[in-house]
């Protein structure tokens, strides 16, 4: 099958030779360029919360996202619960930041990655806040549930290490270079 057929409604353009590294090498110091200034024209620190209960795959998270030029505040809880009290800042989380993007896991105890998705997104106050499911899930009906539940996008974690820190950084890079978040609510 041609490229065209693979990616059908985009237009694919395909250069060969020099022109082809004259055009990458653009195209990657715009991508530069765009990074540096998404970056400096924020503010503040972007919040994250990371739901997960891995503390193999929070650290790998953790790491990566200190690892990137973005000014990130991360925060990590390991169950539902802490999760919902952090975002209603109840308990010892009342003085923590609203953030700017939910990472969420669906298997985890206490209660459940689908639940936390369900009480965010019928919550006026927390509904605008982009969820990304992240999860070791491939299954179907848990990919279709978390749509039904409007996750903004849902990802399965690769098992190999650099392909999970490729993954969080196409994450930083989408939610934070390409996407306006909404902004004001505290």
């Amino acid at each position: 099958m041609d490229l065209a057929g693979r990616f059908p409604g985009y237009v694919v353009l395909v250069l060969q030779g020099t022109r082809a590294g004259v055009v990458l090498k653009r195209l990657r110091k715009r991508r530069r360029q765009s990074k540096v200034t998404n970056a400096m024209e924020r503010s503040r620190p972007v919040h994250i919360l990371l739901v997960e209960d891995s503390p193999t795959d929070a650290g790998l998270a953790m790491e990566a996202f200190k690892d990137s030029k973005l000014l990130n505040n991360l925060a990590h809880v390991e169950d539902g619960t802490d999760a919902i009290a952090y975002l209603r800042r109840e308990r010892q989380y009342s003085d923590a930041p609203r953030p700017d993007l939910v990472l969420l896991d669906l298997n985890l105890p206490t209660k459940g990655g689908r639940e936390v998705l369900k009480e965010i997104k019928s919550d006026p106050e927390l509904k605008d806040i982009p969820v990304v499911v992240l999860t070791t899930s491939d299954d179907d009906q848990d990919i279709l549930k978390s749509y039904e539940l409007h996750a903004n996008c849902y990802i399965t974690k690769p098992v190999d290490f650099e392909k999970f820190v490729q993954i969080v950084r196409h994450i930083q890079d989408f939610w934070f270079s390409v996407v306006t978040l909404p902004t004001g609510r505290k």
